[in-house]
Order: C-alpha cells, then sequence, then structure tokens
C-alpha cells in the first residue's frame, strides 16, 4: 500500500523538477528564519542554485572561486565564528577534492558547516566521468561528527535543507542535476535520521536513497500485480542510520535489496549491511554501480547500462525472493 501522504499522481506521469531547485528554494526558507546563514560558493552558485541566496542576501554570499580547499577552510572558520555556513560545489569537487580539509577543518572541531554537493551520481550524464560523483557518501559516511542525508525529491530536498540549517554540526547534502519525479508533498514527514516507509509489503524490503527511490516504487507497483509485496523503505538519511524503522521491516519481510546511484561500496548498501551483519543477518542484494567509473551519455540510458532501471530492479527481487532463508 503506498504511503499516503506521497504525491498522488506519483504513478500517473508526475512533475519533474531537480532537487538542486529545492536546495536553493530551502535555502532562501533557512536564510529568512536564521540570520546566521550565510552562502559560500567556488565559482559555481549558479549550478548549485545558490544564485538564488546570493540575489536575497547578497551581504551574506561569499564567492571563493575555484579552490575547494579554501572553500571548506573558509567554511570552517565562519561557524567557528557563529555562522551557519552552507559551502556549494559539485561533489566531485566538495567534499572530493577537499576531503582532508573537510576532516580536519571542519570535522575535527564538529563546526557547523553544511557541505552541499551537487552533480551527484551517473545521473549527472553528459558531463562525463570525472563529473559523476559516485564515491562522495562513502568517503563522507565514514567522517565522525558527519550527517549525511540524500533526498528523493524537489520537496525533499527543501525540507531537508531546512532540517540541517536547524541541527547543530557538520552535514553533507547530496543533490542530482536532472528533472527528477515529484514523489513527496508537505504533507510528507521527514526528519533528519527517521527513514519512511513509502510502500508497505511482506515479502522483501527494498531500501533506496535519492531520485532512484521513484525506480524502486515503479518496480514495487509492477510486482503487486504479481502478488509479490514489496516494502519501499526511502532512507534519506545514510549517517545516523534508522536502525529502528530498518531492522523492523526486515524482521517481517526477511530479504533486502538497497538501491543507489553510487558505488556499492561504502554507500547506502554498505550501511544497511553493517547493521544488519550485527543484528539481524538475511540474504541481501546491492544494487549500484559495480567499482567502475561512468561514462558520458544521457542520464538514462547510463542508468539502464549500470543495472539502476526497475526492470533490472524487477530481476533482482525476483532472483532472491528464490533464495532459502536462514536466519
Amino acid at each position: 500500500m503506498l504511503n499516503k501522504t506521497l504525491n498522488k499522481k506519483v504513478f500517473i506521469n508526475p512533475e519533474k523538477i531537480s532537487t538542486r531547485d529545492g536546495y536553493g528554494e530551502g535555502l532562501i526558507e533557512a536564510g529568512k528564519k536564521n540570520k546566521n546563514v550565510v552562502a559560500v560558493s567556488a565559482d559555481l552558485s549558479e549550478s548549485v542554485r545558490a544564485q538564488w541566496f546570493a540575489k536575497k542576501f547578497p551581504q551574506r554570499f561569499f564567492e571563493v572561486g575555484v579552490a575547494e580547499q579554501n572553500l571548506a577552510l573558509v567554511g570552517a572558520g565562519l561557524a567557528l565564528g557563529g555562522k551557519i555556513p552552507f559551502l556549494n560545489s559539485y561533489a566531485v569537487f566538495s567534499p572530493a577534492r577537499n576531503w582532508d580539509h573537510i576532516r580536519t577543518a571542519i570535522c575535527y572541531n564538529n563546526a557547523n558547516v553544511k557541505i552541499v554537493g551537487s552533480h551527484g551520481g551517473l545521473a549527472t550524464g553528459p558531463d562525463g566521468a570525472t563529473h559523476q560523483a559516485l564515491e562522495d557518501i562513502a568517503i563522507m559516511r565514514v567522517l565522525p561528527n558527519m550527517t549525511v542525508v540524500v533526498p528523493c525529491d524537489v520537496e525533499e530536498a527543501r525540507e531537508a535543507t531546512l532540517a540541517i540549517a536547524s541541527q547543530n554540526g557538520p552535514a553533507y547534502l547530496r543533490l542530482s542535476r536532472p528533472a527528477t519525479p515529484v514523489i513527496t508533498t508537505k504533507r510528507t514527514p521527514f526528519k533528519l535520521g527517521q527513514a519512511e516507509i513509502f510502500m508497505s509489503g511482506r515479502d522483501l524490503t527494498l531500501i533506496a536513497c535519492g531520485p532512484l527511490v521513484y525506480e524502486a516504487l515503479k518496480a514495487a507497483e509492477e510486482l503487486a500485480k504479481e502478488k509479490i509485496r514489496v516494502e519501499v523503505i526511502n532512507c534519506h538519511t545514510i549517517k545516523p542510520l534508522d536502525k529502528k524503522t530498518i531492522l523492523r521491516s526486515v524482521r517481517k519481510t526477511k530479504r533486502v535489496i538497497t538501491l543507489e546511484d553510487h558505488q556499492i561500496a561504502g554507500g547506502l548498501g554498505g550501511a544497511v549491511a553493517e547493521l544488519l551483519a550485527e543484528n539481524y543477518p538475511v540474504p541481501i542484494k546491492f544494487i549500484g554501480i559495480k567499482d567502475k567509473f561512468g561514462e558520458s551519455g544521457e542520464t538514462d540510458a547510463l542508468l539502464k547500462k549500470y543495472g539502476l532501471t526497475r526492470e533490472y530492479i524487477i530481476k533482482a527481487i525476483k532472483n532472491i525472493l528464490k533464495k532459502k532463508i536462514i536466519c
């Protein structure tokens, strides 16, 4: 059964908007609520939608140029001085290029800095492999004090921006570039660290993050026609992981598949596997990037080539359902 707070048109050609647009709107709202919210850009403010904040609050916007390491250090300084800086760039540059500075200047000091990495995953498409961040969740999840959030759509990106602005401590917000289906509404609950069951089921737990949550829902909808009931969890906060919701679902279904536009190593699947290995070992399948780089191409073509579409998900679900359960 579909969560009643979701977009009623989610399976009927829903509107598509980029998550970076939700971030741009949320950043302005956060700025209105708290005068200490500031934005810092590494020459990509328009692409990350921080330019919207700059036009609204020009005195609270800072441009450091193509200098991502300096971006992190400026952000740490502003936070230690009482501001709430949002650092804006592509995920392949921040947190990738300036990871050491995020680790030492931001996380070691538990500084109240928000790192916004846009253009995450294969969905960046035509920008090519060098601009497709496929490792960012892993390198941020490992850092002490860091919260990691991957919103599923534009509305959730707006909510996530407001949430990390009001929470003290470092946070990483991962965004994507292309317009993606609008799944949630203003009635859909959002709380950092609390996953939401978007579709209830009894046969298998499908845990996804980011815009691929839509593919998970579509796969579950099609399988329901064959009497296969899949429980879809939108795990927007990968750190801290919602252990309670995941374990409760898995104890019911006894089988798990994770889905992410990221390397399998170290991402959402890794986080779920660590949880289950220690608390409730069950058969698990990981759908993500299998230790490869991406390549230039249209988003839909890349997702299909790398096995991140609903057709592949359905096949994986049917295969894991054949496995004998030992737990």
